[in-house]
């Protein structure tokens, strides 16, 4: 198809959409997905989500009015379809990189962006909110389109938010549920089972339509026995037709329709429109639709993909020894042995690496779906019958589960071991994705142990080590991508790693986890311009060896090189356990600003930060010359005034 020809090219908003035929979307919606499985191929990202939700998107545009309508996705990965068709074609080329638009919904690119999230179940209570402002404000003629996957509510927020969208019938709001049978993982609980039954089920309409027209004809008893019937319709739709749930809510319940008749979804949206009050709209879509090696993935890898051949679906490059490969292979040779270990996660048994573990050890795994905070409460609660679970989530998304890591599992001291995947800066998902935060808020949190392994063999000895620790929590975090070689220490000090040791006492350069290769690299820089520095690696980052203080009293500074936040982080930690043994010695911290960082690659961000092998030895030179300038002017004779300058004064 020429360029001219071709219709994706011409959109350059909601509003062209609505002079094109059925014929004419239907071959819109094919070019739209080639264009995607071409893009996202070369770039890496969210190719499954987007795939399914061609037809439903371009329906929402055509019935509803953005950016005067609000649309809100949930979660964000399922908007490049709304992006495409919001002008945003060329950015795809750079898709998720610096330049390129993100892969997630995002204010800076378009007035059609809202909520820049990324975190599932959140945007049933933003669209209520947005729906309520619309309400008070009186912007009566504004309906707000929620779109949220089956997956999204398995999240308790999602349903916090329903209880409230169906106390006021006067709110504009449009829920999709985009239902594709799987979310990140096939979707788990007692949801899925209900959403199951929806799809193969007819509707509770349509059998009292039946059973009306039938029994209008019979003669006398016939009319009596259709309004018993009716009135006794809340069992007829639990058995029938158990949109019910939904609708005991208060929610007015229109589905299932096909997700890929964009007619038949336009009906459906222009009826939840005109109803004036919350309408679910409840749509079955093909996760991958359109690109076999997308649909016959029966686990996770195309809800996300890295670069791959866009018709094999093949990784392009050969997969290097990653760090939850690590992982996944040495929790599973301990579980061999120590049959209390249990493992959880939250829809994400392949990213976090417990597939693996689940294959071996069905009975001993739990995907509780998109739900962290019932998954960390959950482990407390087996922790206390003697078992030990082992929580795998992304670092980013402990954050949801703050308040039960806090008060569930730490104060109750309960043996249970979270494990943190993308931790530190992670690159191409943007803001939302970064797990920049994790030392910092565990950093206050008590009974707990934090240990951030510097290599594989680091990793699989502190997680035994962690898994030893009964009578109190343990966490520990790694970074996304490869793993690369073991750096091994030529000393252990007092539970101490020294991996580089200067000939001079000038620095003591502390490299919290996976930061030791660029610490190393920039502490031999560093020595051939003079200064020397000693490199060490706690492991254990909390609570940290009290031998760091005999140790820190024989250099003139210390430096600390870490890939979370430095507000809160271990340089803080450092100097508040220096100040509180009334140790003088200057402390230098080198991380990540607080501050909300977009996407681009890993090495470009820590670029950007100064986290470099270059910036690193710059600045462990340059302080350390100031401080020998300091000392130096510290012990010259002090200057004599003449005798005249000296009656003046």
């Amino acid at each position: 198809m020429g360029e001219q020809d071709s219709i994706l090219k011409n959109i350059v908003g909601p509003s062209d959409l609505t002079a094109l035929s059925y014929p004419e979307l239907t071959e819109l919606s094919a070019e739209i997905r080639e264009f995607l499985i071409e893009k996202v191929s070369k770039s890496g990202g969210h190719l499954g989500p987007n795939l399914g939700v061609v037809e439903l998107t371009i329906a929402i545009h055509r019935v509803f009015e953005s950016p005067k309508d609000t649309i809100i996705f949930d979660t964000g990965h399922q908007s490049y379809v709304h992006k495409l068709l919001t002008g945003r074609y060329s950015g795809f080329d750079k898709l998720r990189q610096r330049g390129g638009i993100s892969g997630y919904p995002n204010r800076g690119e378009s007035e059609h962006d809202v909520v820049e999230n990324s975190h599932a179940s959140t945007a049933l209570s933003w669209a209520d909110g947005v729906a309520r402002g619309n309400l008070i404000k009186g912007d009566l003629d504004k309906t707000v389109v929620c779109v949220v996957g089956d997956g999204a509510l398995t999240g308790g927020m999602s349903w916090e938010a329903l209880n409230n969208i169906a106390s006021s019938e006067d709110l504009k709001l449009v829920i999709v549920v985009n239902d594709n049978e799987r979310s990140y993982s096939p979707t788990i609980g007692g949801l899925a089972t209900y959403l199951s039954t929806l799809r193969t089920t007819s509707g509770y309409e349509k059998f009292l339509d039946w059973g009306k027209g039938v029994l209008e004809k019979t003669p006398v008893v016939g009319g009596p026995i259709y309004e018993t019937l009716h009135g006794v319709k809340k069992g007829i739709k639990d058995i029938v037709a158990p949109q019910g749930m939904f609708e005991d809510l208060g929610l007015k319940y229109v589905g299932p329709i096909d997700g890929h008749n964009i007619e038949a979804v336009e009906a459906a949206l222009e009826q939840a429109k005109n109803f004036g009050a919350p309408v679910l709209v409840h749509v079955i879509t093909e996760k991958g639709r359109g690109h076999a090696p997308a649909i016959n993935d029966a686990a996770e890898k195309f809800h996300a993909v890295g670069i791959v051949n866009p018709e094999t679906g093949i990784p392009v490059s050969k997969s290097e020894p990653n760090w939850t490969s690590v992982f996944a292979n040495e929790i599973c040779e301990i579980a061999e042995k120590r049959k209390d270990i249990v493992a959880i996660t939250a829809a994400m048994l392949g990213p976090t690496g417990l597939d693996k573990f689940a294959q071996k050890f069905p009975e001993r795994t739990l995907d509780v779906g998109i739900a962290e905070q019932h998954a960390a409460t959950s482990a407390a609660g087996m922790a206390f019958t003697g078992l030990h679970p082992v929580v795998a989530i992304y670092s980013t998304f402990l954050n949801r589960a703050f308040d039960q890591l806090l008060l569930d599992v730490a104060l109750h001291k309960a043996g249970v071991t979270f494990v943190l995947d993308r931790a530190g800066v992670t690159g191409d998902d943007g803001p939302s994705h970064h797990g920049i935060w994790d030392l910092a808020l565990t950093g206050i949190v008590p009974t707990l142990h934090v240990a951030a392994p510097r290599d594989a063999a680091t990793l699989r000895e502190v997680l035994r080590e962690s898994l030893e620790i009964s009578e109190a929590p343990s966490l520990l975090r790694f970074p996304k991508g490869a793993v690369g070689a073991d750096i091994p220490a030529f000393e252990r000090r007092d539970g101490i790693d020294v991996l580089y040791r200067g000939e001079s006492a000038d620095v003591l350069l502390v490299s919290v986890g996976a930061m030791a290769k660029i610490c190393v690299e920039a502490a031999a820089q560093a020595y051939r311009e003079g200064v020397g520095v000693t490199v060490i690696d706690p492991r254990w980052v909390k609570p940290l060896p009290t031998s760091l203080l005999t140790m820190a009293q024989r250099y003139t500074s210390v430096v600390v090189v870490e890939d979370g936040i430095k507000h809160g982080g271990i340089a803080s930690t450092i100097s508040e356990m220096f100040r509180d043994a009334g140790l003088d010695v200057p402390i230098h911290s080198i991380g990540v600003p607080l501050e909300f960082i977009e996407h681009s690659k890993r090495s470009e961000i820590l670029a950007d930060l100064g986290i470099t092998v270059q910036n690193i030895t710059r600045q462990l030179v340059s302080w350390s010359s100031s401080i020998k300038d300091e000392l130096n002017n510290a012990v010259m004779p002090v200057k004599q005034l003449p005798q005249d300058e000296k009656s003046d004064r």
